[in-house]
């Protein structure tokens, strides 16, 4: 990691669960580090957590709603004065709602794709584009994906949020043959985590906590750690290595 040292990252969902845990370990390894999410209050305590902490790197809250265009343009507006740009881009945000396909609410299927494939898009694009413009050409842009965009279990609740991250690992192959195409060494990866005790499912199941309670109890569920430990590693692989997708479960879980 020593080569990122100093450098920049930006992390969408930052101020819980995965995206928290992401943000603490590049501050760790001396990133500057953009964490964006709604509530900026929660960032900013985490910001102080990393100074008590003595982490070599800095964490620069940013308040986006990434569902926003505008503000999302905006931010990377922001993100040029501040710091040039970025060099790595962790598009982390997501979010899943209990919407079946025979009885789901489009206002919920919208929202979904609206953070969980359009933002990452639009994030993607004006990272991309970033880098170029500074002639960047080992950057790294890490999509958090999930188990559910490679395989659909037998739960209509999650139907429509598999769908979206079905979206994932098609837009990141892409995004990778797009690079290639385009003779740079930037590089994609995915990241597809099964279950994590982060506080999607409490979200998912928020009309029955009892439920998510259970989920969480049922196996030795993957930590947040696990997943930003993953990220560490696929930044620290050589420059001329690319791993496209890392698949991670719980031991004990089956599908």
């Amino acid at each position: 990691m020593d080569r990122w040292k100093g450098r920049v990252a930006l992390v969408t969902g930052a101020s819980v669960g995965i995206g928290a845990a992401i943000v603490k370990s590049l501050v760790q390894h001396g990133m500057k580090v953009v964490g964006c999410a709604r509530n900026l209050e929660q960032i900013q305590n985490l910001a102080a957590e990393c100074v008590r902490s003595g982490f070599s790197g800095t964490l620069f809250p940013y308040k986006c709603d990434l569902s926003v265009e505008d503000e999302v343009l905006s931010m990377f507006s922001s993100i040029k004065v501040q710091h040039q740009g970025i060099d790595v881009c962790i598009n982390n945000a997501g979010l899943a709602f209990p919407e079946p396909l025979l009885s789901g609410k489009t206002s919920g299927w919208r929202t979904m794709m609206d953070v969980n494939v359009i933002a990452l898009s639009v994030c993607t694009r004006e990272a991309y584009q970033s880098m170029k413009e500074r002639n960047i050409n080992d950057g790294h842009i890490i999509n958090i994906n999930s188990m559910s965009g490679h395989r659909v279990v037998n739960n209509s609740d999650v139907h429509f949020y598999t769908a979206s991250k079905y979206a994932v690992t098609a837009l990141t192959e892409g995004l990778r043959q797009e690079l290639r195409e385009a003779k740079t060494h930037i590089r994609a990866t995915s990241i597809s985590p099964g279950l994590v005790e982060t506080e999607l499912t409490y979200r998912l199941f928020s009309q029955n906590p009892e439920k998510a309670a259970a989920t969480y109890k049922s196996i030795k569920c993957l930590q947040a750690d696990d997943i930003a430990n993953a990220v560490v590693y696929v930044l620290s692989a050589p420059p001329h290595v690319q791993i496209g997708d890392i698949q991670m479960r719980p031991v004990e879980q089956l599908t």
